[in-house]
């Protein structure tokens, strides 16, 4: 069994409930428009958000017929929320002329939408449409790649490549939960658990986080 065969099995087994995204929505319009806001903030602090933003907001003329200030005023306790504001309303815009009003189900027209990279449109897909066209590289996605060996590169799309090329196709959309699950329980950015960590010794992070931790003990 590979390397990459093995930790999947591993984090399968530690996160059985781990089969979507964290993040709340019913249509895909939300997730979209959740997977915009996510930017730079937890998925628990976009799920507080879209509670209330989702019953007020259920189609892409609900955000486009509201004022930049009052969709600013309605995601305020998210950051850079004028930015997101500004996507979410120019991506509804674009939905509504281009596409008739319904998120599009195709990578090359999602990454056209205001806002969004292949991430998004990766987590769109997989998650509202069944289409796994390849690997959602969020910041954990990334820095768990990274320390477990698995890319060298500090680019998103570089990344992907390198994970679709050794991580089953049947298995990429596992992956990122899976990776972002145990990233967020385990794997942090600044204080891994590499004592209690199923991974750690597949990892070559593992013993330096490990070491460091005893010196500065």
């Amino acid at each position: 069994m590979g390397k990459v065969d093995e930790l999947l099995l591993r984090l399968e087994k530690n996160y059985p409930e781990v089969n979507r995204t964290a993040l709340n929505w019913e249509t895909p319009l939300d997730i979209l428009v959740a997977t915009i806001l996510s930017a730079q903030t937890t998925d628990a602090k976009v799920n507080e958000v879209t509670k209330t933003l989702f019953k007020k907001y259920r189609t892409a003329e609900d955000y486009v017929k509201v004022s930049r200030e009052e969709l600013e005023k309605d995601i305020h306790s998210l950051g850079f929320f004028r930015q997101k504001a500004k996507f979410v309303q120019e991506a509804c815009k674009q939905i509504i002329e281009d596409y008739g009003g319904s998120v599009p189900n195709r990578m090359e027209d999602l990454i056209k939408l205001k806002g969004v990279a292949r991430k998004t449109a990766n987590i769109v897909l997989s998650n509202a449409f069944g289409v796994v066209e390849g690997i959602a590289v969020d910041t954990h996605v990334m820095r768990l790649s990274k320390r477990l060996g698995l890319t060298s590169s500090n680019d998103r799309n570089k990344i992907e490549e390198d994970l679709m090329k050794i991580v089953p196709k049947e298995r990429w959309f596992s992956f990122s939960n899976l990776i972002i699950e145990h990233g967020r329980r385990i794997c942090s950015a600044q204080k891994p658990k590499c004592d209690v960590c199923v991974l750690n010794d597949l990892c070559p992070s593992a013993f330096s986080f490990t070491s460091n931790n005893d010196v500065k003990q």
